[in-house]
């Protein structure tokens, strides 16, 4: 179960501080209660103690490069939505893997045709989706989702997708775990990898993962201490090959953090480097 602290690490949930915030304006928005509204500078700030806020924001890449080179991340999926983003990918290739817009299935026709450009202009590995963050709520299973499914398939990329109770203090029902089985019986050719921990249903979760091939769970948004512990038997016993390595930097979680807990995981040693980069490899077809 020893930790391997010379494996490379690719982190596919990875990001930039910049100026001004207001990256959370969207959620802001659509919360009621007083503290999401007038006091958390975070939607989730009752969940997270340790939000690296006094990073410096004159140059979010070097920053961000900075603490991926201390704490051992060889490679960061970061959005090109973003001018950083874009700069970062550009720059640093070595480094980045462009992750697309956050599709929005309001937009649909908009949605696509951004992927279809972002594909061809950056080469994105994959695009993302947090259902419980649309206005109105679409849900993981609605029609309106099915077209950008069929689009990820394909342009041959992942769709990544927050499941389970969202931190922010919105409605839970579109992330329903249960709700990926109705994705993955109609596109069984689309790659679904999950974010957030899908909690409170993560044995549900588990099952799910042993039922559809294409169906994969990164850790983004959890301290390792806090990994649920389903998740860790199921890489342990038929699932190594389905569990990858994601942190929440800058967003809720340092990366001192995450290096100081990753050792204390119980993995086997034989799924350590597959947990840590081998399957974000295969995932995001980083070999091809």
């Amino acid at each position: 179960m020893s930790f391997p602290a010379d494996s490379p690490i690719i982190d596919t949930f990875i990001g930039f501080r910049e100026a001004g915030g207001g990256e959370y304006d969207f959620i802001t928005a659509q919360t009621k209660d007083r503290e999401s509204k007038e006091e958390f500078s975070f939607p989730a700030q009752y969940m997270f103690t340790d939000v690296p806020h006094d990073l410096p924001t004159d140059d979010p890449v070097s920053v961000t490069l900075r603490e991926m080179d201390a704490h051992g991340i060889s490679i960061g999926m970061v959005s090109v939505s973003t001018a950083s983003g874009r700069r970062a990918v550009a720059t640093h290739p070595d480094r980045f893997v462009p992750l697309g817009s956050a599709v929005d299935p309001h937009d649909i026709m908009g949605t696509l045709a951004r992927m279809r450009r972002e594909h061809e202009q950056f080469g994105i590995r994959s695009v993302s989706s947090f259902a419980a963050g649309t206005f109105p709520q679409v849900a993981l299973n609605a029609p309106q989702m099915y077209p950008i499914y069929a689009t990820c398939v394909e342009l041959g990329i992942p769709i990544f997708a927050c499941v389970g109770v969202p931190g922010p203090r919105v409605r839970m029902a579109p992330q329903h775990v249960e709700l990926i089985d109705d994705v993955m019986f109609d596109f069984p050719d689309l790659v679904f990898v999950t974010r957030h921990g899908g909690e409170p249903w993560q044995d549900l979760l588990v099952k799910l993962l042993l039922k559809w091939p294409n169906l994969y769970f990164s850790t983004s948004a959890f301290a390792p201490r806090h990994y649920p512990q389903a998740i860790v038997d199921y890489a342990n016993t038929r699932g190594a090959d389905k569990i990858l390595y994601a942190g929440y930097f800058p967003a809720g979680l340092s990366l001192e953090r995450i290096a100081a807990e990753l050792p204390g995981v119980g993995f086997r040693a034989e799924v350590w480097p597959k947990f840590l980069h081998l399957n974000a490899r295969k995932v995001l077809k980083l070999d091809a």
